[in-house]
């Protein structure tokens, strides 16, 4: 199935959910809407499945008009955050519910109910009632029931978030599994960026009803178009840093921070002039307590702060008047208002405009 949108807004009395933006889905994949909490991602989900019209635009399947068409009329799953199931009926009951309605004989109804609660491992609670099963085994009922309509189209309204962070990981695989055959054309939500990640696929980052970018996730990471995009696309966020281009060598961009400190990147064009404003962008996994082995500036920082979660520890610190995060592998105890020397390795940098939009970015990582 393809899915084109083409200038699709909605607005609700005064209020704006969605500003006109054109989406061509791709097809038999999975595609990601990533946004924080009102980035419009669920305003979306609702239009492309008949629940709500818009205002403005166009919705196209397979090259046809289905705007203001009925989800009753439209081939697709749709499956929420807040899971539902039937109280009343078996687990049994609640997957086959769509296929009853499509009236399919009794032996195919078993036959495809065991073979998706199988894929999501929940065949041997088929006869119990939902309100005996624990929340994931109740997410994995609301998904097969979604599921076993074989749509060519489905919507994933942030269907994990409820979870725990181990029965996330293993749904989230199952889910991965299940759509790698490219039968499905799938719209996933989430706000966690490395959600998106863990699915591929494409990605759309949404921020208050606008859409900012959309491009495979993993070209989307390494470059994104501007400094918003690269903020939601980053947890923690990016830290960007105001510079000034300075002159340099032939095929060296150099710029000088507010400290003084000059970093020079060598081998990537840059349309930046002498005395102009930039801003250094540079991912908080990036922000290193080691010495630096190649080319890049180290900066003496302050901690104001240090995080430990899991595995990982966050450094909040103060450079000067900037403030910079970094994400260390492993736990480290770093006093509060103590000093550290932190290093920024120029084949890491992306540079923006004073506008946000993206310059150049790491060449190593496209």
């Amino acid at each position: 199935m393809t899915l084109e949108l083409k200038q699709v807004a909605k607005t609700v009395g005064a209020e704006t959910h969605l500003y006109p933006l054109d989406l061509n889905l791709a097809k038999g994949g999975i595609n990601v809407l990533l946004g924080p909490t009102q980035a419009g991602k669920t305003s979306l989900m609702r239009i492309i499945a008949g629940l709500d019209k818009p205002t403005a635009g166009r919705v196209l399947v397979d090259g046809q008009d289905v705007t203001g068409v009925g989800v009753r009329e439209r081939n697709l799953a749709m499956v929420y955050q807040q899971f539902i199931n039937y109280p009343g009926l078996t687990v049994f009951e609640n997957i086959a519910a769509p296929l009853r309605l499509q009236k399919q004989p009794e032996q195919e109804i078993s036959k495809r109910v065991k073979e998706i609660a199988d894929k999501l491992h929940i065949a041997h609670l088929l006869q119990r009632l939902p309100g005996e099963l624990s929340g994931g085994q109740q997410q994995r009922c609301a998904l097969a029931r979604a599921l076993i309509k074989r749509a060519p189209l489905v919507l994933l309204d942030e269907p994990l978030v409820n979870l725990d962070y181990k029965l996330r990981e293993e749904l989230r695989s199952e889910l991965i599994s299940l759509f790698a055959t490219g039968d499905t054309t799938v719209v996933y939500a989430t706000t966690e960026p490395q959600e998106a990640l863990l699915l591929g696929g494409h990605t759309a980052v949404m921020h208050q009803g606008r859409l900012l970018q959309f491009a495979p996730t993993l070209e989307l990471f390494n470059s994104p178009a501007s400094t918003q995009v690269a903020a939601i696309f980053n947890d923690p966020p990016m830290n960007l840093l105001e510079a000034t281009a300075i002159a340099s060598a032939p095929g060296v961009a150099a710029i000088c921070m507010s400290d003084g400190s000059v970093l020079e990147i060598a081998g990537r064009p840059l349309a930046l002039s002498e005395g102009q404003s930039c801003k250094l962008g540079i991912r908080c996994n990036d922000v290193r307590l080691e010495a630096l082995t190649g080319p890049g500036v180290s900066l003496g920082c302050s901690v104001t702060l240090a995080e430990l979660s899991g595995s990982e520890t966050y450094l909040h610190l103060r450079h000067g008047e900037v403030p910079l995060v970094a994400q260390l592998s492993g736990v480290h105890e770093v006093a509060i208002g103590s000093t550290v020397q932190v290093s920024i390795a120029a084949a890491k940098a992306f540079l923006f405009d004073t506008q946000g939009r993206l310059l150049s970015a790491p060449m190593e990582t496209r």
